[in-house]
């Protein structure tokens, strides 16, 4: 799915879990459909029935093409997980769409990731000297061998395998285990990514996401800490911390970009947060315009606090083909530029003669950014001054999201005006590293791909790069 047309950033996938309640893979269904932003590649989901039997269906393909009713319908049980996948680097396939299932004489289990264990090469070659045999590439599958490794206390109960094993773990990961009769949810110790509990009657939500919460009427329970694990069983759910060494370096782009605007992280709107952080940047960085123009659909909310700040009107000058779906490599560059347009127009009568101040989420290779510029230009502006509500993009993200290499980066190899004049535009400016903790009133984030300082050692991934 990366394609030219794209909006050039992905999140690697969602997660999702039920326990307790009726027809759990209907409602894993449609949380994963209020997740299907996190990740198009691929989905799965995999039950458990009232003998302890597990059964799964996944596929390549979004929720709505992936599931019918008949394959719905062999999902029996009142638990369930679910995930949805974006796999990147470009390593994809069936056999990495999650949720993995395993059987094992010590009972079975599924598990569903997101995130990017840093040192899982190292695991896998230590379990592939112990006897293991991979059918992926995922990490969520090196997690599964290092549960079921080897270990002198077998008759133990499984947390303290789990605990054992995400104590081996290096990075990001917010994860979900299925038994035959638990499910425990567990989120890494620098709390990268979103994990939420919810309450629906007498059964609990586990999702990546507060927006799928609200999808199934649940009510929100709290966030799953950094270095937790939270067991959810007929005893309720109970909290157990695998490591004393917490922070809280949540993904800078999932308020700025990845996470729907109705979810709330770790306390905080989403669209609250873009909103502020819009009113930020006119604050940093003013510019001399007629109208107030977002680019669709992470960037409306930033433009809407910028317009505000401001005081110009805020138009919809771009508008965004909802129908399109997911778009596939054009032959010819004449046909990959209709793509373009198939997927975003510029209003003319809106920006005709007008100068636009167009506010975007990030720049990433600037091949976007360069073709709305350029389709503006087309429409009838009269000047375009991008403003950008992150700081710019110089470093490669090792925690799930797929930000490229960088030497992709554009920002990685120009300055600002550098910038400014590959993209064409009349005046560019970025939001500062520090704007993005006042928007959240925030005191820890995880800014690297900003700053290219890394929360965590990176062993051979920077080398990778």
């Amino acid at each position: 799915m990366n394609t030219i047309t794209d909006r050039e950033l992905h999140e690697e996938c969602g997660v999702f879990g039920v326990y307790g309640l009726a027809n759990a893979s209907t409602l894993t269904y449609y949380g994963l459909h209020a997740l299907q932003h996190r990740g198009q590649e691929g989905c799965g989901i995999v039950s458990v029935d009232d003998e302890g039997n597990f059964c799964r269906t996944k596929g390549a393909g979004l929720v709505t093409e992936v599931f019918n009713e008949s394959n719905l319908a062999p999902l029996k049980g009142n638990m369930a997980i679910g995930h949805v996948l974006y796999s990147s680097g470009g390593v994809g396939g069936t056999e990495n769409v999650q949720p993995l299932l395993f059987r094992h004489n010590t009972g079975d289990f599924a598990l569903a990731n997101n995130g990017s264990i840093l040192n899982s090469q190292l695991m896998r070659e230590y379990l592939e000297k112990k006897g293991s045999l991979f059918h992926s590439t995922t990490d969520a599958e090196v997690l599964a061998h290092l549960i079921k490794k080897e270990t002198k206390f077998h008759d133990r109960p499984r947390i303290y395998s789990i605990i054992e094993a995400l104590n081996m773990l290096e990075g990001a990961f917010s994860c979900v285990i299925m038994t035959s009769n638990r499910i425990y949810a567990c989120r890494d110790k620098f709390g990268f990514h979103p994990l939420s509990i919810g309450k629906l009657g007498e059964g609990y939500i586990v999702t990546s996401e507060t927006c799928a919460l609200d999808i199934l009427g649940a009510e929100f329970v709290r966030d799953i800490e950094p270095g937790e694990i939270v067991t959810i069983d007929d005893k309720g759910i109970r909290s157990t911390l695998y490591s004393q060494f917490k922070h809280y370096n949540m993904c800078s782009m999932e308020y700025i970009y990845f996470a729907r605007p109705d979810s709330d992280i770790e306390g905080c709107n989403v669209h609250a947060y873009r909103k502020m952080s819009g009113r930020l940047l006119w604050e940093e960085a003013p510019a001399d315009a007629d109208i107030v123009v977002g680019v669709p659909d992470s960037s409306l909310s930033a433009a809407m606090g910028y317009a505000e700040a401001s005081g110009l009107p805020y138009e919809m000058g771009l508008i965004k083909n909802k129908y399109i779906g997911r778009t596939f490599i054009q032959p010819s560059q004449e046909l990959r530029e209709k793509g373009v347009r198939m997927k975003l127009s510029a209003v003319r009568s809106i920006v005709k003669g007008k100068r636009v101040a167009l506010i975007d989420d990030s720049i990433v290779r600037g091949t976007t950014s360069l073709r709305i510029v350029k389709m503006l230009r087309e429409a009838g502006a009269t000047e375009v001054h991008v403003r950008i509500a992150s700081p710019t993009m110089i470093a490669p993200c090792y925690y799930g999201v797929d930000t490229s290499t960088r030497k992709e980066l554009i920002s990685a190899r120009m300055d600002v005006e550098g910038v400014r004049k590959a993209i064409g535009c009349d005046s560019l400016a970025f939001l500062s590293e520090e704007a993005l903790f006042k928007a959240g009133n925030r005191k820890e984030l995880c800014t690297a791909c900003f700053t290219g300082r890394y929360p965590t050692p990176l062993y051979n991934n920077e080398e990778e790069k």
